[in-house]
């Protein structure tokens, strides 16, 4: 895949989780630190922008401030509309041995666009997630991300551009792998849809966050209930959502590593609590094991 193929690609993807995007979830907390959503499309409208003036062959001097501030104003879907297209016709006009100004110096335009698709494509599972969604992305690109940025990733980490990597072995998914590279979770991402699906006593969004052959331990004394498989798991969360009264978790430490997370929690109910540990494991950025144990 040429860098080109790369930037469109990785474009494609991050508009498509723009547009599906719900326009009151702009205030969503996102895996960037201290980004919500509105403040990451505005990140990538201005990257974008600046990329329009950059590879037409200005500096950053010649712009100045002109991309400082909000850029979204009331329609961030037609803002980012206009700067995608306003980069991509400024990129297809460029040559492939161009240079581009950028702060750390003339940088060959196929390295910028490499540097784009990566911003793009991990951008887009930054706002999905926002969004409370569970975005896959094309394999291949992930790959060929992975591959440029295995070169780069201790760079970026020294001038903080991504934080620290989770624990992450060679033998996880790819995309888990990729994101980690970016300091990102997957496995703690899949864990938030989870807990905020059942916070919201929502069964639906309970199952859309676990596999199909998704597995569930409660915490049914004597020994607890094993639960296989969309149906019988969801019977389980509807009779445990069904209880009276106001029943809530609260977590109070957690710990991902690969594609298991550990919960310590507190569960309380109208007469009472218990602390208790939950073992999951995700695959696709699903839930595909709850393991529930409780103390006491």
């Amino acid at each position: 895949m040429t860098p080109r193929e790369q930037y469109a690609k990785a474009v494609a993807i991050f508009d498509a989780a723009v547009r599906a995007m719900p326009p009151d979830r702009y205030t969503a907390a996102t895996p960037c630190a201290d980004w919500d959503a509105h403040a990451l499309v505005n990140h990538v409208v201005g990257e974008n922008r600046w990329a329009a003036e950059l590879t037409a062959g200005r500096t950053i001097a010649d712009v100045g401030g002109a991309l400082d501030g909000d850029l979204l104003g009331a329609d961030p879907v037609a803002a980012w509309s206009a700067a995608r297209s306003a980069a991509a016709r400024a990129i297809d006009n460029a040559r492939d041995d161009d240079l581009v100004a950028l702060s750390a110096g003339p940088t060959p335009l196929d390295e910028y666009l490499r540097q784009l698709a990566a911003d793009h494509l991990v951008h887009a599972w930054d706002l999905a997630t926002a969004a409370g969604t569970n975005l896959r992305l094309d394999d291949d690109l992930v790959t060929a991300v992975a591959t440029w940025f295995a070169g780069m990733e201790e760079i970026y980490r020294a001038y903080g551009v991504v934080g620290p990597r989770p624990v992450m072995s060679d033998a996880a998914e790819p995309q888990a792998r990729l994101l980690a590279m970016f300091g990102r979770s997957e496995t703690l991402a899949a864990v938030d849809r989870f807990d905020t699906a059942l916070a919201g006593k929502d069964p639906d969004a309970i199952m859309a966050s676990m596999t199909a052959d998704c597995v569930f331990e409660s915490t049914m004394p004597p020994d607890g209930e094993r639960h296989v498989g969309t149906d019988a798991v969801r019977a389980a969360w509807n009779l445990f959502l069904a209880a009276p009264g106001d029943h809530r978790f609260t977590t109070e430490s957690r710990f991902a590593a690969d594609d298991r997370v550990i919960v310590q929690w507190r569960y309380d109910w109208p007469d009472g609590h218990v602390r208790g540990v939950d073992l999951f494991r995700v695959h696709g950025g699903l839930i595909a094991e709850k393991l529930s144990y409780v103390k006491g």
